[in-house]
């Protein structure tokens, strides 16, 4: 529904919206002035504080809230702030069937910077991952062991770690490829790791170079090695939907090999959509078979690229199950270096502006993610995937 409101003083005053989800002002300005006469700033406009509170206006308004100036049309950067608490309502059947919190596994900083072009200094990786702590983050994927030759983004895997911020109740996972990547993970004092297979043959064999039932081989002693020496191992299955050589990922086939790693002794097993091709029907048809296959949905997390724009899509339909743990990379920075078609990341702000408007805690600022985000990405050279990003640009802090 769209109302004109007339604008009297230089401001527009918006008074309460009854159940809104998400609203964004626009007002446009139809006045001609003359050319070259300088126009008065006009003062900042503010939605309700709450969904039946009062408007405000004036120049106290916090930046956040404020209207940016494109010439002539004004656009409210983000009234989503009124909104959060609207989806706990007990007339809104979707958000009864979804959890109260989930956790966001940033990968950012191993599997986005793995696929960029542009070698980033360790101590800028270093800035990136405090800046994602500063922004509530409390599971970031911080690197990986694998061969130098094989990523070089990823070859000061050491000197990394030993300048992470120490951040109170932050887990650091990095991902191992091998037991040569375990040594190394151990000798560095991690204390979690991630081990990775793909559900399809021709990924495996162009990725890990061996076929998927000896890449599951190979990852077995790492698993227990790592089990015995008191870490925490996630798994990671790729090409859970489809691969871009074999075609469609049979379900009972991705059930199987994610079955094989956590029978291995991972803690958790991690669904990725390499390609970004699935739909909300064929996540949950993955992931109603994992259930049925007796596993249960805390063991499970889900991994999104939105090639095909079905991310955010997806996750809803993973929660729905049950799943309540989401990986995400801040901008949307990444991809898979080793896949044709696998655009980036599910974008962490997108992620974190749609689970706060459905009143599910993350503890992640979305104003802060982004701006991290934003911050890689102009040492990247490259714009952010993230929506959030794009709509929020005028009031991030840099």
């Amino acid at each position: 529904m769209v109302y004109e409101v007339p604008a009297q003083g230089g401001e527009v005053v918006v008074e309460r919206f009854e159940d809104a989800v998400d609203l964004c002002l626009a007002v446009v300005t139809l006045r001609l002035e003359p050319l070259g006469k300088p126009r008065e700033q006009p003062r900042a406009v503010r939605a309700p504080s709450g969904h039946r509170g009062e408007s405000a206006v004036g120049p106290d308004v916090p930046p956040e809230h404020r209207i940016v100036d494109r010439g002539a049309l004004l656009v409210v950067a983000s009234l989503h702030a009124m909104t959060i608490g609207a989806m706990e309502r007990p007339e809104v059947p979707l958000r009864e069937r979804l959890p109260d919190r989930v956790t966001i596994v940033e990968v950012g900083p191993r599997d986005g910077l793995q696929a960029e072009k542009v070698t980033v200094p360790t101590g800028e990786k270093v800035e990136f991952i405090a800046r994602l702590v500063a922004a509530g983050h409390t599971v970031i994927e911080a690197t990986s062991f694998v061969s130098p030759d094989a990523v070089p983004q990823l070859a000061d895997a050491e000197e990394l770690l030993r300048l992470l911020p120490p951040g109170t109740g932050v887990r650091y996972p990095v991902l191992v490829p091998n037991e040569r990547g375990l040594e190394r993970a151990l000798a560095a004092g991690v204390r979690e790791i991630a081990v990775f297979v793909s559900a399809s043959e021709s990924y495996s064999r162009k990725n890990l170079r061996r076929s998927r039932a000896e890449a599951l081989a190979m990852a077995a002693p790492v698993v227990r090695r790592a089990k015995d020496t008191g870490l925490r191992v996630r798994g990671y299955l790729s090409m859970v939907v489809a691969d871009p050589w074999d075609g469609p990922t049979p379900v009972g086939t991705a059930v199987s090999t994610g079955r094989a790693l956590l029978d291995h002794g991972c803690d958790e097993l991690s669904l990725g959509d390499t390609i970004g091709i699935g739909t909300p029907a064929d996540v949950q048809r993955l992931i109603g078979a994992y259930l049925a296959a007796g596993v249960p949905a805390d063991a499970l997390a889900v991994h999104f690229h939105d090639t095909y724009g079905q991310g955010l899509a997806n996750v809803l339909a993973a929660l729905e199950l049950g799943i309540t743990t989401v990986d995400a990379s801040a901008a949307g920075i990444g991809g898979s270096a080793f896949a044709k078609g696998a655009a980036g990341n599910l974008a962490t702000e997108d992620l974190v502006w749609m689970l706060d408007g459905l009143s599910i805690e993350t503890g992640v600022d979305v104003r802060k993610v982004a701006a991290a985000g934003t911050w890689m990405c102009e040492r990247l050279g490259r714009e952010p995937a993230g929506r959030v990003t794009r709509a929020l640009s005028a009031v991030l802090e840099r």
